[in-house]
């Protein structure tokens, strides 16, 4: 028993030396830990609020929409955008806003919501801005500039309305070989997607596509033969 005792004593010796070299170091991580867990909890109530405020703010600005009620859509993107601007409501309101203030000839307002999508969104609807803004940029005359958007539009998604955009940049421009190039890659990129998902997509969707490829066909024969 009393060889028994000594272990104990030693191993409790053991113990208590090991603390006092380490103790501070295993408190200090365990709280370190302990604060870590709560503020990653707090942060994902911040996001979760932060959704939660923002789809309210965008309900407002849907039924703005609906009124066509520019004033009010001005005020809910502008909202969306100072508040929320992590979020994808705040993009999703800029590119509402944008087509609003473009259908009514505001092309300044239309381009600068567009670019704070381009700027700040998430990869899908960031290309999206892009090929807009390109759009707006061709009806201005400023080709090189819708070129840089259409170059820095990379979403596998939008391939072939980059390469139609493009087409259309150059077709402007009076540059038919290019144009041509260009509408014969979006017509490449249609055929690929049909074919890839043509099973798996509705009769809609697949009407719809159908419609753009004839669209994208029209502007390449509208540039006559190639030589």
């Amino acid at each position: 028993m009393a060889t028994y005792d000594l272990e104990e004593q030693e191993q409790i010796a053991e113990l208590k030396a090991w603390w006092k070299q380490y103790g501070n170091l295993v408190t200090t991580l365990a709280t370190v830990a302990s604060l870590g867990v709560i503020a990653w909890q707090g942060w994902n109530w911040y996001q979760r609020n932060q959704a939660v405020q923002a789809s309210a703010a965008y309900a407002v600005l849907q039924k703005a929409v609906l009124d066509n009620d520019a004033q009010r859509i001005k005020a809910a993107s502008g909202e969306l955008l100072e508040k929320y601007g992590s979020t994808t409501y705040a993009a999703l309101a800029a590119l509402k806003a944008a087509h609003m203030a473009s259908a009514a000839n505001d092309t300044k307002t239309a381009k600068l919501q567009l670019q704070w999508v381009a700027e700040r969104a998430s990869d899908d609807l960031r290309d999206l801005a892009r090929l807009r803004l390109a759009t707006l940029l061709i009806d201005e005359k400023a080709y090189d500039e819708a070129l840089a958007q259409l170059e820095r539009a990379t979403a596998g998604g939008f391939a072939a309305r980059v390469a139609e955009v493009r087409g259309d940049v150059f077709a402007a421009q009076g540059k038919k070989a290019e144009a041509r190039t260009a509408y014969q890659a979006a017509l490449t990129r249609l055929d690929e997607t049909a074919k890839k998902d043509g099973r798996a997509a509705g009769v809609q969707d697949r009407q719809a596509a159908a419609a753009y490829r004839e669209l994208v066909q029209q502007k390449l024969d509208g540039q006559g033969e190639g030589g």
